[in-house]
């Protein structure tokens, strides 16, 4: 029998000799220790400025006095009920605020545990809901080639992340995948921002056609695209023509606001900017700030009536879905939110953002384009700007950003395969709502001096 080993621990695990199974077995990784505002310490006593969130979660930072205390008083009431026997009042409460900031005809709210659970959810919803309108043939979903949606078996079906699909592609449900607005490299030089939308709508178009209209389900999106591609921004039109193309055939549109929503891009649901309103909206992240795993999907009045005259279930579910710690949390950061008018500032501190990232980086020899909204960032490396060539693979750019800003105490969220599953990086940026502009201008800086340490002379 194992014993615990109550030794005092290193400041770095060993991966030869951690029990943990962590996500990547020959990395020694930095203990983290404390967090406050938008660092992080780790046991060496070394501070790392979190331009990233980790992965877009920490909008409030870390440490935020007001969502502690709102923790500890709710697990001093009441830590868990399972919702098979029970609702709680903070449950409801964190749904009634939700819907009354939600998209038009939204009405109701189910808690999960985080962003792929909320994409698992609602494409049950979808199938759910068609079976009981009495149209079980729709049987398909369309979604978009580098995108991501979850590591579940469902939400990795749907995404269109080549590397993390791959070898679990037997597995896979089969799903129709189009183009991605991807402005920066797929938009030709004599084509229009607009028309370029709609020659992607067009596709959609066909795709529909090919499957037959009536056997599909719903069309799935990011309304912004998040760490597969790096902040993919819609060009104008595009939603618009995709929400009448979906109402036309009686398909759903879903769309995951797990990175890109709750206030991230400068507006509470990245929809706003695009006027749609979607059947299904999915969120997470932003939603409780990284103070608990919480996740939800807003469902439309339509659909959830059907269910209540129907069955009267979802025959879906999860042990911990509307934790009651996690819901505390979650309404404590939305109260925050609220209160310090922090949506604003998103605006404001994400123009402060874009100017620095155009000041240091819009003539940088291996800098391709700088995209985002709000305080959500990306910058797509390259080569060669004239001709937008992508460095080698093999170089593995990414992970040496990644490892030279760790080095210089800055967290930022790099990743390859940007183009196409395989060539390409990108430096995804996602600082917290309350990062200041001084703060601002030191992530830029250090992250200036990251990738001049990580390209290669």
């Amino acid at each position: 029998m194992n014993t615990p080993d109550n030794t005092t621990r290193p400041n770095a695990f060993n991966p030869d000799t951690t029990h943990v199974f962590h996500r990547q077995l020959h990395h020694n990784l930095p203990v983290a220790v404390s967090g406050k505002g938008i660092t992080l310490l780790d046991a060496d006593g070394k501070t790392y400025l979190d331009a990233c969130g980790g992965a877009a979660v920490s909008c409030l930072g870390h440490g935020h006095p007001d969502v502690l205390a709102a923790m500890h008083a709710q697990i001093d009431r009441l830590a868990y009920a399972h919702t098979s026997f029970f609702t709680t009042e903070v449950a409801e409460e964190l749904a009634d605020v939700l819907i009354e900031s939600a998209p038009a005809g939204m009405s109701h709210v189910y808690f999960v545990s985080g962003g792929s659970e909320a994409m698992e959810a609602a494409l049950k919803m979808a199938r759910q809901y068609f079976v009981e309108i009495g149209q079980p043939q729709r049987r398909h979903f369309v979604a978009r080639r580098q995108s991501y949606h979850g590591n579940t078996l469902g939400a990795l079906a749907v995404g269109g992340n080549e590397w993390r699909r791959a070898q679990f592609q037997p597995l896979l449900m089969d799903v129709a995948h189009v183009a991605p607005c991807y402005e920066y490299r797929d938009r030709a030089p004599n084509e229009t921002p607009e028309a370029y939308g709609q020659r992607l709508v067009a596709e959609l178009a066909q795709t529909f056609e090919r499957l037959g209209p009536e056997n599909v389900m719903a069309f799935v999106a990011e309304t912004v695209g998040g760490a597969t591609a790096g902040v993919l921004t819609s060009v104008p039109g595009y939603f618009k023509a995709i929400r009448e193309l979906c109402d036309r055939h009686g398909i759903l549109l879903i769309l995951d606001e797990v990175m890109c929503g709750m206030g991230r891009t400068g507006t509470l649901h990245a929809c706003e900017q695009e006027g749609v309103v979607p059947d299904l909206l999915a969120i997470a992240k932003g939603l409780g700030g990284g103070y608990q795993p919480i996740g939800a999907v807003l469902a439309q009045k339509k659909l959830v009536d059907v269910f209540k005259s129907g069955s009267g279930l979802f025959q879906h579910g999860h042990t911990y879905l509307g934790h009651a710690v996690a819901c505390a949390a979650a309404l404590a950061v939305q109260r925050v939110i609220q209160r310090d008018g922090l949506i604003a500032q998103v605006q404001a501190r994400g123009q402060t953002l874009q100017g620095l990232l155009q000041q240091a980086f819009a003539a940088h020899p291996h800098v391709g384009d700088i995209r985002g909204r709000g305080l959500f960032w990306g910058l797509e490396m390259v080569a060669d700007r004239s001709s937008k060539q992508w460095f080698e693979p093999k170089l593995k750019l990414h992970a040496r950003i990644k490892r030279e800003a760790m080095a210089l105490g800055l967290m930022v969220y790099p990743m390859g395969g940007t183009v196409d599953g395989r060539c390409g990086d990108h430096i995804l940026l996602a600082p917290a709502f309350i990062t200041s502009e001084d703060e601002l201008a030191l992530i830029v800086e250090r992250l200036a001096q990251a990738i001049k340490a990580a390209v290669p002379a």
